[in-house]
């Protein structure tokens, strides 16, 4: 029975002891391709890519399309077309900014293959600083074209999870501390600069941030044999980009506590007035007169007569009721002092500065003591400059909920110094496009209460993301017919599942 259930099979001559030729089939086997047929269908499918990205790109709406022109020249052709692919696909996704997730948000408007868009951060040779230059410029000669630039300066800590990531470590956490209680969180410490603007649809101004820097740990610069910075000496990096960048324009820097150093305000008086800092003082700061002229014999003084301190000054002056502008775009009445004086370091020198001390009226803030180092300024501008500051920490809160601060998932040295920074820029693109979105597209706010009046960075991201859906995605040959086709009720419900309110 079985060798009728199962018949041998002959063996050929040719066919080795032992082997068996295998049973029929009635499908043809699939030939495998030379190296050469191969590496052809390879560059078929990328031209091919390159042209779809190409029509993608010119298919952009005007507004967009001139500001991403003007990054251009930081990359190649075929880097920057998946670069501005990518950044488009990071304001239109809703949820982690992985680039997984963009891929799936854009799915066929991001041609080729996959991982050509993961290189764009860990593979691909282009340079953060020449597109910060070209988004700056951008900034300065559309919203800011004349008269003093104003800046905020500030870190920020973004968490990331992993035992490899580049440049992590253990900061403390601003936002849960207090002053009773330090908090620490595992992740990167990011030194921003951003320019303050003030739009016409708003009260207050906003942050744009235009440069990032990365802070590392004495222990990682150690282990690497590299100078450690701190923070103080990586925002006055910062600003000394600015200041060869632009050379004829003048800056005044408004900076926290952390920055007020005798560092900092020694290399804005040194800037030969193209930057002027105001940030927070100290009561008891060593002031001295200037120092007398040089008898002739022994070492020239360095250093004159010691003056009271600022809190020795405040306890027995008379106060002046000043009634200035106040954190969240409001007022307040306050009572100052205000004095002028040499704030002196050994080894440091001498640096003039005119400091304000500040008595909220109301009650609801605690006194504080403000410095600059531009003598001229009036106690209001002091205390207006200092408190706009307070813009950046709210650019922080909104990128962690619009723009995913803390959801990219990159490692490597040149995705981690890539991607958060280009987050950082991606909140200034979307403020700089929302200024420019036509009257149709910029009057639909997001979410309203009673007694908004300002627009707020929910409803501009919330009003591109439309833009975008409607005059890229669906205006692209194809997908134009299919979306006049639908009813307005139906329009309308679509971009808002699309485009949701953040």
């Amino acid at each position: 029975m079985s060798s009728v259930a199962n018949p041998p099979i002959p063996r050929s001559s040719s066919c080795p002891r032992g082997h068996r030729h295998s049973p029929p089939s009635s499908q043809t086997r699939r030939t495998r391709l030379s190296d050469s047929k191969r590496r052809r269908r390879l560059k078929r499918k990328a031209r091919a890519a390159a042209r779809k990205l190409q029509h993608i790109h010119q298919a952009l709406p005007k507004p967009a399309r001139s500001l991403f022109d003007t990054l251009a020249g930081s990359f190649t052709r075929p880097t920057f077309l998946r670069f501005v692919v990518l950044a488009l696909a990071t304001i239109l996704t809703v949820g982690c900014r992985t680039v997984c997730n963009l891929l799936r948000t854009l799915g066929a408007l991001a041609p080729g293959h996959p991982s050509s868009y993961h290189r764009v951060f860990s593979k691909r040779r282009w340079s953060c600083w020449r597109l910060a230059h070209g988004l700056a410029r951008w900034v300065f000669d559309h919203l800011v074209p004349k008269g003093c630039i104003l800046l905020a300066g500030d870190d920020t800590v973004d968490e990331h999870p992993g035992e490899k990531v580049f440049g992590k470590g253990c900061h403390r956490d601003p936002v849960r501390s207090s002053h009773s209680y330090t908090a620490y969180r595992w992740g990167h410490k990011w030194v921003v600069l951003s320019v303050l603007v003030r739009f016409p649809f708003t009260h207050r101004l906003w942050a744009l941030p235009v440069l990032v820097a990365l802070y590392r740990s004495p222990a990682d610069d150690k282990k690497a044999k590299r100078r450690h910075k701190t923070p103080t000496q990586l925002l006055r990096q910062l600003c000394c980009v600015l200041l060869r960048w632009f050379r004829p324009r003048h800056f005044v820097l408004a900076a926290d506590g952390g920055y007020g150093s005798h560092e900092m305000a020694r290399f804005a008086s040194g800037c030969r007035g193209r930057l002027t800092l105001v940030s927070k003082f100290y009561p008891d700061a060593q002031l001295y007169e200037p120092p007398p002229p040089y008898s002739g014999r022994g070492r020239p003084r360095v250093k004159g007569a010691k003056l009271p301190t600022p809190q020795q000054v405040v306890s027995g002056s008379k106060r002046v009721k000043w009634n200035v502008a106040w954190y969240g775009g409001g007022r307040r009445d306050v009572q100052t002092v205000s004095g002028t004086g040499n704030w002196y370091k050994a080894g440091e020198g001498l640096v003039v500065v005119r400091w304000v001390f500040v008595h909220d009226l109301t009650g609801s803030h605690r006194d504080e003591y403000f410095f600059t180092t531009d003598t001229d300024m009036s106690v209001q501008q002091v205390i207006e400059t200092y408190v706009s500051r307070w813009n950046e920490e709210t650019t922080f809160q909104e990128m962690r909920s619009y723009l995913g601060l803390e959801t990219t998932r990159g490692w490597k040295q040149k995705t981690v110094l890539r991607a958060a920074p280009c987050l950082f820029g991606l909140y200034t693109v979307v403020a700089c496009l929302y200024s420019q979105l036509p009257r149709r597209y910029a009057r639909v706010r997001a979410v309203e209460w009673v007694g908004k009046q300002d627009v707020t960075f929910s409803d501009a991201i919330t009003a591109v993301r439309r833009w975008l859906w409607v005059e890229w995605v669906f205006c692209i040959p194809g997908h134009r017919a299919v979306f006049e086709k639908l009813s307005r009720p139906f329009r309308s419900l679509l971009l808002h599942a699309l485009a949701p309110v953040a």
